[in-house]
């Protein structure tokens, strides 16, 4: 029986790509009782059993389904906080954060799309009424991306461009839900600032070849996340902000620079449909790349002295370890939360809540490294 002494966290997804490893790295500290949850009994029992095995009695599985959460039971887990790992966040609503405040716990996600992270603050009233904290975006963006440009901050007297982009390992495998996701957004029209400009550009086009530090370079496109929104008003006077994002497999990018063209033009009206088989060919393929994906962020602006500054930070993540660093905010915001650390209330994004020496030590065991160059 689980000891009620230790502190209680609630995984919704806890068995997914992601939910898997946030429970993976909640159970190594040994100082907090985990539920694994999610709509299949069976599946969140397994993952509970196996962690169990290594990590004591800490470990059980419940059923609850993050679009249609059942505020008592979620209440009757008795946790103090909740991660929502049970993405992709572009078809959800805020259903299991509005449960997570009526319940009185606190919520943390691992959204990454635009309109769910930049509108959460619709349950802001709500959740300092509640005295809780609801944070979506403790993911790779917008919290470690924010986490990186604020640690590099202080060398700048003034930031005028922000430019960062994610480029995932082959042997990554998102799933066909997460692909359907991605390619849901394939030739769709994205506001970004450009050099002081709001334009409008288009996703999954826009291709340029970016110079990774330490993998080389991938070939990118437009991506649409919070940060091309949240970013120009965190930062204030920075006149640019994009972001993009790539594959490994130079192929495999020009084919959805390919698709998100014929898209544009209305002439692939459900690009989502094409998940299955794409992910089919994906794995087929899967020895065309390498076990390395990464984060790279280029900072220009003024340094202190009023020279042209530039400063560019890659994240490097080798042997098929990337999947990891989505995770890792939102597992250090967790424990924040529940060592007393954070005693901000209302409804954010997550930007400010972690710090790149906080993530860095949480992946010190990893494969995983950032370095400045």
């Amino acid at each position: 029986m689980n000891s009620p002494s230790l502190p209680r966290v609630v995984v919704v997804g806890g068995y997914g790509a992601f939910g898997l490893r946030a429970v993976e790295r909640l159970a190594r500290g040994g100082d907090v009782e985990i539920v694994v949850a999610g709509r299949s009994a069976e599946k969140a029992a397994v993952v509970a059993d196996r962690f169990t095995k290594s990590a004591g009695p800490r470990i059980s599985g419940a059923v609850l389904d993050a679009a249609r959460p059942d505020v008592a039971a979620l209440k009757a887990l008795g946790a103090s906080v909740v991660i929502n790992a049970s993405g992709p966040f572009q078809a959800h609503d805020y259903s299991l954060a509005r449960a997570a405040v009526s319940a009185g716990m606190h919520y943390v996600d691992l959204a990454d799309a635009r309109a769910f992270v930049t509108g959460i603050g619709v349950l802001d009233e709500a959740a300092r009424t509640a005295g809780v904290l609801v944070t979506s975006g403790a993911s790779s963006v917008p919290a470690l991306a924010a986490a990186i440009i604020d640690s590099e901050l202080s060398a700048f007297e003034r930031l005028d461009a922000i430019e960062h982009a994610i480029t995932p390992a082959n042997g990554y495998d998102p799933g066909v839900a997460t692909t359907a996701s991605i390619l849901s957004g394939l030739g769709k029209p994205m506001r970004v600032l450009d050099r002081g400009v709001w334009t409008t550009v288009h996703g999954w086009l826009g291709l340029r070849r970016v110079f990774v530090p330490g993998l080389g370079v991938r070939l990118m496109a437009n991506c649409d996340v919070p940060d091309l929104e949240i970013f120009p008003k965190r930062y204030a006077g920075v006149r640019t902000v994009r972001f993009r994002a790539g594959l490994e497999v130079s192929a495999f990018q020009l084919s959805l620079w390919v698709l998100a063209g014929i898209a544009r033009v209305g002439l692939l009206p459900r690009p989502e449909r094409l998940a299955a088989p794409l992910m089919w060919l994906k794995d087929k393929l899967r020895w065309l790349g390498g076990d390395s994906g990464g984060m790279v962020v280029r900072l220009e602006g003024l340094g202190r002295g009023g020279a042209p500054l530039v400063r560019t930070i890659s994240l490097i993540a080798r042997d098929n370890q990337g999947p990891y660093v989505p995770v890792i905010a939102a597992v250090i915001v967790a424990r924040k939360l529940l060592r007393g650390e954070i005693r901000t209330f209302g409804a954010t994004a997550c930007v400010g809540g972690m710090t790149r020496a906080e993530f860095e030590a949480e992946v010190r065991d990893l494969a995983i490294t950032i370095d400045a160059v």
